[in-house]
């Protein structure tokens, strides 16, 4: 048996091994409860920190910003102060005319007071007249001055409006650039998709010929109409150089709508696209397509799919331009091999080793290319598993913040009564505390 002292009653009474050590448990597990709480606002303080540090640094390049335009603004103002300056010194000015003007005229009218016994009729006169030349003075000088205010107004008002454009100019462009970026964001998700519900192959021939034509005006990029083999590719490029084909594609353009109830894959068309090259004599195969657009494989870039069928390419139809281009260069370095194919050929001489080398040539071109494809595939595969990593790092931070947020409210739930709830000898002990306690207090009391 161990003795336990109640620390609010102080009295001492004996609880059993097993007693002794569900409250020894009970306590433990408050303090790791609390240790873990407190561990949690530690780690919401730093997230709190970090996210009112990059706040702070897009608050800096707006302030400076607003700042630039601020003292645009303060130079308007010191404007319109000197102004109200001038306009006060203005009215200084006037006012002392005025006094010098009425002080003259009161000299005028003295004179003529001292010649009323010659005639009250002149007298008359010229107070009038003196009166009138004062209203006209007077008039005339509000006149100026409430010119002067006007254009005080007018200026204040112009300051006024500008201080409003100059918000207004900066809520528009921020909100150019969350649309843009909005925009963005949303072309990144379907991988530059603009042409689904358009024909895509008008789109690649007006690619081709309002953009690539005058790079190659000796090369024939037509429709693929001739069916007489019982299929037909889309489009066939081919380049000359001094009457000499040097390069041929066979192009396939597939497209599909997002609500299509059939979805189709590349794979699908790899045999007739194949087929369709042979028949018509090309050396490379592409598919142009937007088919599988959550294919990370085909996203890449250009894809070598010649593992199925050989020199065959799928591309995206961003990569249209670029594929084309890379092609005619690379068959560039191979006329000089088939001019010489040529001669040798006219002159029944044995083109068994110029074969070879043509063939080398293109062969080694080809692995180099797969080489390359395989290492920006690696590549890409390294990104999106650091990402994911990431991702399983912020999905155990938040569920760790939950089980702590379950464990502090069950500790917040924690009582006496659930302590001793179907533990008798708990609960009696427990009342024989309160029933002490509650006789100290009497006696006290008394």
């Amino acid at each position: 048996m161990k003795e336990l002292k109640c620390p609010k009653c102080g009295n001492v009474f004996s609880v059993d091994e097993a007693d002794y050590a569900t409250i020894v448990s009970q306590v433990r597990n408050m303090e790791f409860e609390e240790e873990l709480h407190r561990r949690l606002e530690e780690l919401k303080g730093r997230q709190e920190a970090e996210q009112k540090a990059k706040e702070a640094v897009t608050r800096e390049d707006f302030g400076r910003k607003i700042q630039s335009k601020e003292l645009e603004i303060s130079r308007k103002d010191q404007e319109i102060s000197q102004l109200k300056s001038q306009l006060k010194g203005f009215e200084d000015m006037k006012a002392l005319e005025l006094s010098n003007a009425l002080a003259a005229k009161e000299l005028v009218i003295t004179g003529l007071k001292s010649d009323i016994s010659r005639s009250a009729a002149d007298k008359e006169n010229a107070v009038l007249r003196a009166k009138d030349e004062m209203k006209e003075v007077i008039g005339a000088k509000e006149k100026e001055i409430a010119d002067l205010r006007t254009r005080n107004t007018l200026a204040h008002s112009q300051s006024e409006l500008e201080k409003k454009a100059i918000k207004e100019e900066y809520e528009a462009k921020l909100r150019l650039a969350q649309e843009q970026v909005d925009y963005y964001k949303d072309m990144k998700i379907k991988m530059s998709t603009k042409m689904v519900g358009e024909s895509l192959e008008a789109h690649c021939s007006t690619i081709f010929n309002g953009t690539m034509r005058p790079m190659f005006p000796n090369a024939y990029f037509e429709k693929d109409n001739d069916a007489s083999g019982g299929s037909k590719g889309d489009f066939i490029f081919r380049d000359y150089e001094d009457g000499m084909e040097y390069v041929s594609i066979m192009f396939e353009m597939k497209n599909e709508m997002e609500d299509t109830a059939h979805k189709h894959r590349n794979e699908d068309f790899f045999k007739k696209l194949d087929a369709d090259r042979t028949a018509k004599k090309c050396e490379y195969a592409v598919l142009v397509s937007l088919l599988e657009p959550e294919n990370e494989l085909y996203n890449n870039g250009i894809v070598d799919v010649s593992y199925r069928y050989p020199k065959m390419y799928v591309i995206r139809p961003q990569f249209f331009m670029p594929l084309i281009t890379l092609l005619v260069n690379a068959s560039k370095k191979s006329i000089d091999y088939q001019r010489e194919l040529a001669i040798a050929r006219s002159q029944s001489v044995d083109v068994t080793n110029f074969e070879a080398k043509l063939v080398e040539f293109k062969e080694k071109f080809g692995n180099n290319y797969r080489l390359a494809s395989e290492k920006f595939r690696k590549a890409i595969d390294e990104i999106d598993k650091s990402i994911a990593a990431l991702q399983k790092t912020k999905d155990a931070l938040l569920s760790s913040e939950n089980n702590l947020r379950l464990a502090n409210d069950k500790a917040e739930a924690l009582t006496i009564k659930k302590l001793t709830y179907k533990n008798p000898t708990m609960k009696a002990k427990f009342e024989e505390a309160r029933a002490a306690s509650g006789a100290d207090e009497q006696e006290n009391a008394i």
